[in-house]
């Protein structure tokens, strides 16, 4: 089964559900402020493990205090997709009250 991109509007719709993410260059994007490089490198890993249980995985970017993920769905020609959104969910899940910078 393809997978579908979503419209401007679809998209516009989830991310008011989704605070902190955005839309920045076709990908799916947000960034976590951790209290320490410890916590950041954590929530990567737990990240790592859902994407592998989704079979969807994110670019993800470790700094110091920070994780920022970045997602699209190649097999839709790199665009954003209920998929990606589905990967969001989880992870906001994961991260329940970090900031976004």
């Amino acid at each position: 089964m393809a997978v579908e991109p979503l419209s401007l509007k679809e998209i516009e719709d989830r991310l008011a559900e989704l605070p902190g993410w955005a839309v920045e260059d076709d990908r799916l994007t947000r960034t976590y402020r951790l209290g320490s490089h410890f916590a950041a490198a954590a929530l990567v890993v737990h990240i790592a493990q859902v994407q592998e249980e989704l079979n969807h995985h994110s670019d993800l970017t470790l700094g110091y205090n920070t994780v920022r993920l970045a997602v699209n769905t190649h097999s839709a020609g790199g665009a954003v997709t209920d998929m990606d959104f589905s990967l969001a969910r989880k992870v906001e899940d994961l991260a329940p009250g970090h900031g976004a910078s």
